[in-house]
């Protein structure tokens, strides 16, 4: 389906208003429902599931340190938008086809209120999952300033959940941000960034098996999903009409399986300002960006001498990353457009510092623990890719399973073709670095021989993250502080295909005592 670009300014969530805001902490109240929206222009409207029956979800802002408590509802109708795989653990016949669970992307969170994929709820909270805890979750965000993001987490249909409208930014204010005079509302706008197709009614297109089905399942589900448009926070292809001034955005992949490579045609530099979980030390210029999905980045572009010029966010990353199709030029290869045509209204007197927090870095003598933990692919007894984390499935006994308090470096040797995006909730980690080894040797015989030296992690990437790219063929090494809540969470690719279908493991957080 031909869909023509830049037809539809770009949408900006709202910001959820509170039910109750005290001193002591703040209420909110949030419904999962199904309706229908305008996702482009030429197309009819799309039936999408959205938190407050929008997507994508709105944006969620608080304060360091605020106690928030959310009542998230299952609002939704008995039955999916999608087939289901009622192969895929998690997913069989006698569960409910429609559950939820939220889990907060990159919050320190107890364990009650993480969004553990087996605590998942039905409408009116009818049918729980073996997990499930409370209705009300408690989130008193003890994390400086930076851009988190809420999505389904329900077992085994995560994918689906979130292909069809369940994600949302939850952004964290601080003084010191605000003391660093960056673009502000409205001059700084979430963008969150994902791929879909489409059926010729507007419908979602989510395919039922893959395209070479030697198991005979139907519905089946697939390895990974890669869409024919780019949308961005819910639209096809949009434009954004800009000043010629500087503009902070907050990038997030938000798509199933896609990397997105950023550039702008207009060759000029973005500067990043944070990672994952908070600032940088100092702004890096760079003309590309690369985003696998959860990754977020915090960046200031400059419109300053660019009236009347249209600029183009431009994609490079190819599937399969890295090994896989290259983008098409026309489609995937295009995100969206910013149009500097609007008259500046004020004075720009924002700035770009050279200084922007003091990140310490974690000495590795520190460290309790290493683990090595492979990522490797296998096959079900079906004959279908089966991705798995240290060649262990989902339910499986608990291996990993850390003092509250220690730190620990978690070396994931990528013995796959894909470059995984691991995800670890509850914490935030460095990179220390990153090193190629021989991958047959090291399947014939379990040792490791590397084959070159040890990377340093990319300079974009020396923030705190919570994710995590792991290239084929190489040890990507972090190092991990475990606090400050003791519990069972999981840990997972975040190509959504994998996490649904085994590539997540729970992890427990001991007592010392």
């Amino acid at each position: 389906m031909k869909l023509t670009k830049f037809t539809d300014p770009l949408p900006i969530p709202p910001v959820l208003k509170p039910k109750w805001k005290s001193k002591e902490y703040t209420y909110y109240e949030v419904g999962m429902r199904e309706t229908k929206q305008s996702l482009h222009r030429d197309l009819p409207k799309t039936t999408i599931w959205g938190y407050e029956g929008i997507y994508p979800g709105p944006t969620i802002e608080v304060e360091k340190g605020e106690k928030v408590f959310f009542k998230w509802a299952n609002d939704l109708p008995a039955r999916h938008l999608f087939p289901i795989d009622h192969t895929v653990h998690g997913a069989e016949k006698e569960i409910p086809d429609v559950r939820t669970v939220v889990h907060l992307h990159g919050g320190r969170t107890e364990p009650a209120s993480d969004g553990y994929p087996d605590a998942w709820f039905t409408k009116d909270y009818k049918i729980k999952g073996a997990f499930f805890q409370k209705q009300i979750y408690q989130y008193f965000n003890q994390q400086s300033a930076r851009a988190l993001w809420y999505h389904d987490h329900a077992i085994g249909i995560t994918r689906l959940n979130i292909y069809a409208g369940l994600a949302g930014f939850y952004l964290i204010r601080d003084e010191k941000e605000r003391s660093l005079n960056f673009p502000s509302r409205p001059y700084e706008i979430p963008l969150l960034l994902q791929d879909r197709s489409f059926h010729e009614d507007g419908s979602l297109l989510y395919p039922e098996q893959p395209d070479k089905n030697y198991s005979g399942i139907v519905p089946s589900i697939i390895s990974s999903f890669f869409g024919e448009t780019i949308l961005v926070n819910g639209k096809v292809w949009p434009y954004l009409e800009v000043e010629p001034r500087k503009y902070r955005f907050r990038l997030l992949n938000g798509a199933n399986s896609r990397f997105f490579g950023l550039s702008l045609d207009s060759k000029q530099l973005f500067y990043q300002i944070g990672t994952d979980s908070g600032f940088l030390e100092q702004p890096i210029g760079v003309k590309r960006l690369l985003l696998a999905p959860a990754e977020r980045v915090d960046v200031i572009i400059d419109f300053t001498n660019l009236e009347g010029k249209l600029v183009t966010l431009k994609n490079d990353a190819p599937t399969h990353f890295p090994i896989g199709d290259p983008v098409d030029p026309e489609t995937t290869g295009v995100v969206m457009q910013f149009r500097v045509n609007k008259t500046l209204s004020t004075i720009d007197t924002t700035v770009i510092p050279p200084h922007l927090d003091l990140i310490g870095r974690l000495p590795e003598q520190t460290v309790w623990k290493y683990r090595f933990l492979e990522l490797s692919e296998e096959k079900d007894q079906y004959g279908r890719p089966l991705l798995l984390l240290d060649k262990k499935k989902w339910d499986d006994p608990v291996t990993e399973n850390p003092i509250v308090g220690s730190t620990e470096v978690w070396n994931f040797v990528n013995t796959n073709g894909d470059d995984h995006p691991i995800h670890v909730h509850l914490v935030q980690f460095q990179i220390i670095d990153r090193r190629p080894f021989d991958v047959e040797y090291f399947k014939s015989t379990n040792q490791i021989n590397f084959t070159g030296p040890p990377v340093s992690a990319d300079p974009t990437e020396r923030g705190w993250k919570d994710t995590v790219r792991c290239p084929p063929g190489q040890i990507t090494r972090v190092i991990i502080p475990f606090f400050p809540y003791t519990g069972q969470y999981v840990w997972h690719c975040h190509m959504l295909e994998h996490e649904d279908y085994e590539m997540m493991r729970p992890y427990i957080v001991r007592p010392l005592y």
